[in-house]
């Protein structure tokens, strides 16, 4: 599926601001390439791209790293919301 838009909030800028400013350049590079991946395709296999469970039960996340995912939720078939970064301890 590629996303018509992503959206996100301020709260998810705040939170993507510092976890980018503790990575090396190397892992910067690795992001960007993930988040280019994910406009174009959310389910793409490089990404590991996996349905919640639980409370989070209607969301999403994909793999930045092998500890790191980005948690998201899809609007309407058309779109996608950035919710969470980081660890697999973070909830939304």
């Amino acid at each position: 599926m590629k996303p018509r838009y992503v959206k996100f909030d301020a709260a998810f800028e705040k939170r993507f601001k510092k976890y980018t400013a503790q990575m090396s350049e190397a892992e910067r590079r690795r992001l960007k390439k993930r988040l280019e991946i994910f406009k174009e395709d959310v389910f793409d296999k490089r990404l590991k791209t996996h349905k919640l469970k639980g409370e989070l039960a209607e969301y999403y996340a994909f793999s930045i790293s092998y500890s790191d995912r980005i948690v998201f939720k899809i609007l309407d078939n058309e779109g996608v919301y950035l919710m969470e970064i980081g660890g697999h301890d973070v909830c939304y």
